[in-house]
């Protein structure tokens, strides 16, 4: 009967810590981790930065130059005002950041976070300025991620609808989600998305898509939350991860 008794309340425990693994909650550095000594946004420094810092994972945003090569770079005109669609790569990557790197290109970012595994790297694909130059963008950064074998160290996000199931048609096997805010969670797994990314005032306005996201088998991540008690709200609404300036702060408060 003792024996009975303790096998029991050992797969009691087993399931309750399955369950609470199921809903952590895990830190996303929005850009890298970037608000700190000597660092910039999408800076090789700010993806060493949320390594050290213990990120789950570090985001980044990713351009195609005017000749068909892909950059790291948050906005469509670096800080000197190039337009990286109309650009050539050597120039975008002579362009400095506010911490004096330059502009990184998609290769060397993954290089540098191949060796930081096994921290995830976010992959989002910026739209660009027509449909054709979005096609390419995204079998480009998917070849790359294969010729890396990277496959399983990378997850893909985008705004752009077609960006998104295109890379869900060129990687099937691939954790994508969707960040523009406008689908349903069962829109998006009719569509074949994994997850959603929304913004924190989408979600905070449509709470019950994280569980109704959860029980179609997708994931929830949310942005960029940056105050302890907007972080604290969507701990305590079990969204898998949050993507944030502050990712120091989320680890701390993820420890208690």
């Amino acid at each position: 009967m003792k024996t009975k008794l303790f096998m029991a309340a050992a797969l009691l425990l087993a399931g309750s810590q399955s369950a609470c693994a199921q809903h952590a909650t895990h830190a996303v550095a929005h850009r890298g981790y970037w608000k700190c000594e000597g660092s910039a946004e999408n800076s090789l420094t700010a993806l060493q930065k949320a390594y050290e810092a213990g990120c789950w994972g570090s985001e980044l945003d990713i351009w195609l130059t005017g000749d068909g090569k892909l950059v790291v770079n948050h906005d469509p005109h670096t800080l000197d005002g190039l337009e990286i669609e109309k650009t050539d790569f050597d120039k975008v990557t002579r362009s400095k950041l506010k911490n004096g790197e330059t502009v990184p290109s998609l290769e060397a970012y993954l290089d540098a976070g191949k060796k930081l595994a096994p921290m995830i790297l976010v992959l989002e694909l910026k739209t660009q300025s027509t449909p054709e130059r979005n096609a390419e963008l995204a079998r480009k950064v998917v070849d790359m991620v294969k010729a890396k074998d990277m496959e399983a160290q990378v997850e893909y996000i985008a705004f752009s609808n077609q960006v998104g199931t295109e890379l869900i048609r060129l990687a099937p096997e691939a954790q994508v989600a969707y960040l523009n805010g406008d689908k349903t969670p069962a829109e998006l797994k009719e569509l074949g998305y994994t997850g959603l990314d929304y913004a924190h005032k989408v979600l905070k306005k449509n709470i019950h898509w994280i569980d109704e996201a959860h029980k179609l088998g997708l994931t929830v991540n949310v942005w960029t939350v940056n105050k302890a008690e907007d972080l604290q709200y969507f701990i305590d609404h079990k969204a898998d991860y949050i993507t944030t300036n502050e990712p120091v702060l989320l680890l701390e408060m993820l420890k208690k």
